[in-house]
């Protein structure tokens, strides 16, 4: 486990776990090479808020566990999943071509499978994806791109004072319009900047943030048009390893720092939320004092954010948050291949460990109107197996 001099930078972002001998193609693709973060990634699940308010779920964890659903890529990387449905579900990733060339691919699932549905423009290098609709498709990485139900059509991001753009979230909201988050950043993450980008239906703008120093976000989350949060980290302007929670709300027009609790004399960072309504959303990501790992969780309330209790898991981050359809609340994450799902207990209010994913986490998704959970990323065993694994209801 890190010491609290040495945490690494990128905790919750998310870049292709690859070969060394592609690491100068992803650089100069817009990403960092530096291992797994963890949103997710956000999901589409994340975008499609419930009106039934936080309801609680019973105390003992689901029975069943998760099981491998078989993906057209033999070797590679899966890093974003989101569902419409139970028939309708897609992932995005890459194809290892060869020890230098990618394909960037996105899967469909149907019901029964996982087929290719279509390769991506070259150089998208898709790391987020949200879901409106099977014609209405946006993935982000070192660019973003859009499917109409026929195509994929690049979109450049505007540019930004503080260096290169590389989002690692984006979510849609009823208004037509898009949103990404992440870092600009000229020579590596610590030195980045939060930034965050609306599209209008024709070009993507830069959005004016509060000064919050050094840091990056991670996921976003909307409510309604005039309701969005994104998460994150912020850096400390010295030259420790602090890291404190970032937390951005967008109230129509302009974004707003917010405050978290959390554990003192320790490092919280957050990588993944998910609003359900105004007054209930969650974000998750993890916690470090005294070089031991932990999950961390809050809830916003419609007035202010508290701190859930979670249990002492190793390695035990989190990246994605999300809620079924009988109102069970999961959240999973992991460090590599060591992955961890937590449930939220609503009688004792606190989160308890669950089946986990078994997999790197990569992605995560809760699928509308079913209790089902799907995770994707790559195989804990093998060299870069993409994997996608499914929990029944």
């Amino acid at each position: 486990m890190p010491s609290r001099t040495s945490l690494p930078r990128r905790r919750l972002g998310r870049v292709p776990l690859v070969p060394a001998a592609l690491a100068a193609t992803l650089v100069t693709g817009a990403l960092v090479v530096a291992g797994l973060n963890g949103e997710p990634a956000a999901s589409a699940a994340a975008t499609v808020p419930s009106s039934s308010g936080t309801a609680p779920a019973p105390s003992a964890s689901r029975a069943g566990q998760w099981r491998t659903t078989p993906v057209p890529v033999a070797k590679g990387d899966l890093t974003a999943i989101a569902a419409l449905g139970d028939k309708q579900a897609w992932a995005v990733g890459y194809r290892l071509k060869s020890a230098t060339a990618l394909e960037a691919v996105a899967l469909r699932w149907d019901g029964t499978s996982w087929t290719q549905e279509s390769t991506l423009p070259a150089n998208s290098f898709p790391q987020a994806l949200a879901v409106r609709s099977a014609n209405d498709i946006w993935t982000v990485g070192s660019a973003s791109a859009h499917w109409d139900g026929s195509s994929w059509t690049t979109h450049q991001l505007a540019p930004d004072p503080g260096g290169r753009v590389v989002p690692d979230a984006v979510t849609t909201t009823s208004d037509g319009k898009a949103w990404t988050v992440g870092r600009a950043m000229n020579r590596s993450v610590k030195d980045g900047v939060p930034a965050i980008q609306s599209w209008d239906g024709k070009s993507w703008h830069r959005q004016s943030l509060p000064d919050v120093g050094k840091g990056e976000l991670s996921s976003v989350t909307a409510v309604a048009p005039d309701d969005i949060w994104a998460v994150g980290t912020a850096y400390a302007a010295d030259a420790s390893s602090s890291q404190t929670v970032l937390l951005l709300h967008w109230d129509g027009t302009a974004w707003k720092r917010s405050t978290a609790p959390g554990p003192q004399e320790s490092h919280n960072w957050l990588g993944g939320v998910t609003a359900f309504a105004a007054d209930d959303v969650w974000a998750v990501g993890g916690s470090t004092s005294d070089g031991a790992e932990r999950p961390y969780a809050v809830h916003w309330n419609g007035t202010a954010w508290t701190a859930a209790k979670t249990p002492d898991v190793a390695d035990g981050r989190l990246r994605a948050v999300g809620r079924t359809r009988h109102g069970e609340l999961w959240a999973v994450g992991g460090k590599g291949a060591a992955s961890v799902a937590l449930r939220w207990n609503g009688p004792k209010k606190q989160w308890d460990p669950a089946s986990a994913p078994g997999l790197v986490v990569r992605g995560f998704t809760t699928v509308p109107h079913s209790a089902d959970l799907w995770a994707a990323g790559i195989a804990e065993h093998g060299d870069l197996v993409p994997a996608i694994t499914r929990l029944t209801g």
